[in-house]
């Protein structure tokens, strides 16, 4: 089974820092771009931060000078680190990756996390 693994989230003061981090695990062949996304009720999903596996990255207007995306692609991990969070970061952050699984036949796959709560609050 093929599926992406999230860290917890949680409380965090504005101002504060917050690392999530998000690995890829199951008959995985490969990875190609990774990133993170998040959403509010009534909101749609929006872009936090991607990385491709050469490693540019692209950030939301929102949220560039204060989180920083990265990745090991020996262990199939993104990560992103928040500083400087404010309560409008408030979401549940979602990791994304496209990879390519299957044996002996691979295939192309988008997968999505089940979603970590991140609260943003004094």
């Amino acid at each position: 089974q093929v599926q992406l693994v999230e860290s917890e989230g949680g409380l965090v003061q504005p101002g504060g820092s917050l690392r999530l981090s998000c690995a890829a695990s199951g008959s995985i062949f490969s990875v190609d771009a990774m990133g993170w996304y998040r959403q509010v009720p009534g909101k749609e999903r929006e872009l936090v931060a991607t990385i491709t596996s050469g490693s540019s990255t692209k950030y939301a207007d929102s949220v560039k000078g204060r989180f920083t995306i990265s990745r090991d692609n020996a262990k199939n991990t993104v990560l992103l680190q928040m500083n400087s969070v404010k309560p409008e970061d408030t979401a549940v952050y979602h990791c994304n990756a496209k990879v390519w699984v299957g044996s002996p036949y691979t295939y192309f796959v988008e997968l999505w996390g089940q979603g970590t709560l991140v609260t943003v609050s004094s």
